[in-house]
């Protein structure tokens, strides 16, 4: 090398260019991939960001919550479609349809992620269902930690609907745990003693609380150090948890005394 010449810039300025010719070569390749399988629906600008969405980018970071609760009953639906009429195409009218809520609905959840179909058209709907699950992250395998390992319990392990689903049940933890290893045959089932050091160790992201409510928040505590970061809980109960921590609550009684209100007396 010439003197004067910096070796760290040089090579600097080549790894730059490398980065924008591997950037444009994977733009060019996805969208070669796209037109190949002659699919009527694209990912493309949506209207509140200039930029590319990619599957499991949402364009908009400020999703309400309402929006990303009715994502998995578009992805239901979706499924439902294609295993129930081969439909390779669906109009948001159609799904508004088959799910109950207006297609303008459809269109402006979908708005979050980007832009997808093509007017006249509608929305391929493999990819729709696809592109959806992967803005959910249910495009693959959580493993889930229950504690709680009573009627309750044993009902959400044996629960069919699981099976077929993202999610699969790692670990048990109970305070009977030697009592009920049995009871769950293929899954370990602990003391609630070592939720902690188990969760950490296996590195589960998501629990499930089925246990009373004076337990409950103790649990709870002991899911989040294990770094446990989203909780869904069975007990009626509010879990306090820290703000990254998202939870979720299923309390039948507090559904059915909310629909009472619209009952005749």
């Amino acid at each position: 090398m010439g003197a004067g010449v910096d070796t760290c810039e040089i090579w600097n300025e080549r790894v730059i260019v490398f980065r924008r010719r591997m950037a444009r070569c994977l733009l060019i390749k996805y969208s070669m991939a796209r037109t190949a399988s002659s699919r009527t629906s694209s990912i493309t600008p949506g209207a509140s960001s200039g930029r590319l969405a990619l599957p499991g980018e949402p364009l908009d970071e400020n999703i309400p919550d309402v929006v990303i609760r009715r994502l998995p009953l578009y992805v239901r639906t979706l499924q439902a479609l294609i295993a129930k009429t081969g439909s390779h195409s669906v109009s948001s009218d159609q799904l508004a349809n088959a799910i109950g809520v207006s297609g303008a609905q459809i269109r402006r959840d979908l708005s979050y992620f980007g832009r997808f179909g093509k007017q006249g058209k509608g929305y391929d709907t493999q990819f729709l269902g696809e592109a959806i699950a992967g803005f959910l992250k249910i495009d693959r395998q959580w493993d889930v930690a229950l504690v709680g390992f009573g009627n309750l319990g044993r009902a959400i392990v044996h629960y069919r609907g699981m099976i077929p689903s993202a999610f699969t049940i790692a670990a048990i933890f109970d305070r009977k745990a030697t009592e009920l290893q049995e009871m769950a045959p293929g899954i370990p089932v602990m003391s609630d003693d070592c939720i902690q050091r188990e969760v950490a160790r296996l590195g589960i992201r998501i629990g499930i609380v089925a246990v009373p409510a004076n337990a409950a928040q103790e649990v709870a505590d002991n899911l989040v150090a294990g770094g446990v970061l989203a909780i869904l809980n069975y007990a009626p109960v509010v879990l306090r948890v820290p703000p990254e921590v998202t939870v979720r609550e299923i309390d039948p009684i507090s559904a059915m005394q909310s629909m009472t209100f619209y009952l005749p007396d």
